[in-house]
Order: structure tokens, then sequence, then C-alpha cells
């Protein structure tokens, strides 16, 4: 079971990176943070994908600040004691499991200050704290009204990212995504529906991407030459007078030109009216947009992909280079791993697990032949 030939389970390299497959765990939020730092949940969250036989693992989005986290159960990266459980969960990742680590730096924005999701994800009504954005719109007419960031507020923002990286790189992670996406910070300041400024960060487009690439220079100057570092986007916003997919392109050729290794293209998050187009990959096509549009820039698909079939496709038809996955992992932790035997290729495993693949555990051969035999 090793002789088939996998576009999904080949590798990739972006700088010095070399990730054994294209497959990738998307960031996913835990809210199970203390004041910023990782706990045991984190340990096993990330210790047990870190075995799942993805080429990546991707921690959830980070806070550069407290004030950019989204709940007070999101992790940051801003404080000594930040680092310190970071740098304890990440390097038992590395001992014991066979992916790279890369962690989502991001701030949240006029989207912070809310309850984690399953106490309802509103506005925090107390223990809040105060939300800025690109202008002073909130989000939702019930959720707080952030203030507009001041020029100097900005200064002091890109110095936040610029310091969240130097500890990221303190702590070894092997790559960076900055989140623009989903309405965060970066995605209010490039969007025309929550940016109406009207001084050099506001206006047109080069005007509103001129924070999110001032962000990416100051945070490339202080990760390794090495190390890749990429971004996501919503690449378009489901909305009338929003991002459209030609903004998205102009920003990837900048991105690129400053350095950028790979995009990570989702969408939407940005406006209470969207109307998305729910269907299996239905954000592929945004991918693969940009990936023709720019070429040597590294293009990661996300968004409704749960087969290994549906993900060997979009990267053996040249939709995305990579595709990345976050619920997918969460039904299966092991959903790489499952992934290759369905395509007849072999990946990583620990020693540990070395006696449950379907050639040495009858189970798993019959359970396999039934999963195959299902998905005809």
């Amino acid at each position: 079971m090793s002789t088939n030939q996998s576009h999904l389970f080949s590798p990739i390299k972006l700088r010095d990176l070399e990730l054994s497959n294209r497959v990738v765990v998307a960031p996913m939020c835990q809210y199970s943070a203390d004041n910023g730092s990782m706990t045991d949940w984190h340990m096993m969250h990330l210790g047990t994908l870190a075995n799942s036989g993805a080429g990546l693992i991707i921690v959830e989005a980070t806070g550069v600040e407290p004030e950019g986290r989204i709940t007070h159960g999101c992790t940051a990266l801003s404080t000594d004691a930040n680092e310190a459980s970071m740098k304890r969960v990440v390097d038992a990742c590395r001992k014991w499991g066979k992916a790279k680590i890369g962690i989502q730096l991001a701030h949240a924005g006029r989207k912070a200050s809310v309850s984690r999701p399953w106490e309802g994800g509103a506005s925090l009504k107390t223990d809040a704290w105060t939300t800025k954005s690109a202008s002073a719109l909130p989000f939702d007419p019930a959720w707080h009204t952030p203030t507009s960031i001041s020029l100097d507020e900005i200064e002091k923002l890109k110095d936040a990212f610029f310091q969240a990286t130097i500890r990221a790189a303190r702590v070894g992670f092997d790559l960076i995504e900055i989140h623009g996406a989903h309405g965060y910070l970066m995605n209010q300041f490039l969007s025309p529906i929550s940016n109406t400024r009207t001084d050099k960060y506001g206006g047109n487009l080069e005007n509103r991407i001129r924070l999110p690439l001032e962000v990416f220079s100051v945070m490339r100057e202080a990760w390794p030459a090495s190390k890749p570092m990429g971004y996501r986007v919503s690449a378009v916003e489901w909305v009338e007078g929003g991002i459209t997919i030609e903004d998205t392109i102009a920003f990837a050729k900048a991105l690129k030109q400053l350095g950028c290794d790979f995009i990570d293209v989702s969408s939407g998050g940005n406006a209470l009216k969207q109307k998305i187009e729910l269907r299996p990959g239905y954000q592929v096509p945004f991918a693969e947009a940009v990936r023709k549009a720019v070429p040597g820039l590294a293009v990661m698909a996300v968004g409704l992909i749960a087969e290994a079939e549906q993900a060997e496709s979009i990267v053996a038809s040249g939709q995305a280079d990579m595709v990345a996955l976050a619920r997918g992992f969460m039904d299966d932790p092991l959903w790489a791993r499952h992934a290759a035997w369905r395509l007849g290729v072999d990946t990583a495993m620990a020693p540990q697990h070395a006696r449950v693949t379907p050639k040495s555990w009858p189970p798993g051969k019959k359970h396999l032949a039934q999963t195959l035999k299902a998905a005809e």
C-alpha cells in the first residue's frame, strides 16, 4: 500500500520548510485559555492532531495583545506567561508528533470582547473591554461600538504584531499565518463595509490594504527569513459592496511582492447580511482564481472539504496547493491518516501506533474496505 501516487500526500516546500504532505489542520479556536495562556486542554487537543497524519497543524487565532482576543478564553502571545505556556505545548507536539506546527496571529478588532460560543457568543456585558476597528461601526447593532483606531494606535498595533512574531520565533513555530479573514481587524480595514476612513488607511483599495501590508512587512522583518509566512483572506464577503475576488487578487499580488509564501483562501464573516452559497468545497473556486492569477504564490483551500477523494481532486486538478480542514479533524482526529489509506498510500505515524495499519490490523483492513465500498 505505497506504490500508488497521490498529489495530496506528496511533499511541498515553502522556503526551507518541507511538509510531508498537503493536508493542513486549520486553526480552531478552543476558547480554553487562561489569561491568554494555553492549558492542558491545548496539550491534549494539539498533541492528538500532531499525530493525525497531517503535514501541518496551525494553532488557533492568537491575539497579539489582550484586547485582540475574541473571548476571555482565547490564546494570546503578548506576555512571558503566554509564551512559556505555548512553548510547553509546542515542544511536546514536536517531540512526540510528526506534523510541522504553525500559528495564526490575529486581532479581533470590533469582533472582540464576546462570550464563548457555548455561552451565547454575544458582546460581553460584564468584564468587557473596549474594542477598536478601522471605523466606529459595530458588527451588529447589539454589539459594542468600537473606537476608530488613531494613527498613533496603528503604530502600537504594528509593534504588537512585531513583538508577537518575535515570541512565535522563540516558541519555535515553523510557520506563521496572519488572520485577515472572517471580519477580524485586518479584514475590517480591507473591507469598504467596515472601513469608512478618510485618511491614508481608507477610501480606495490601495489605501484599504495599506495597514494589512504594513503589518505583514513588520512581521516578515521579525520572522526568520528561512521560515514561511502566509495570510488568510476572506476572498469575497457575499454581500453587495463588499470585498470582491478582484480585490483579493490585487491584494495577493501585493503580499507576494513583500515575501508572502502562501495564501489561505476563506470567505465571509464581516457582514450580517451575507448570503453564503454553502456546498462542498464552496470556497475552492476562489482559491483557484487566486492561484491562476498569482503564479508562484502557494494557495490553501478551505471550507466544507470532508472526503479524501475530494481533497485529492482539489490538489491534483491544480485548484490549490494545499487543503485545510477543521471540523473534519474534530470529527475524526486521524482524518489524514485515514485519507491516506483510502488513497492507497502511507503517511507518517508515531511508532506507538504502528500496529494499526490496514496491513497489520485485520479489523482496520475490513473497516477500510467497507469505507471504500460505501464511497463508490
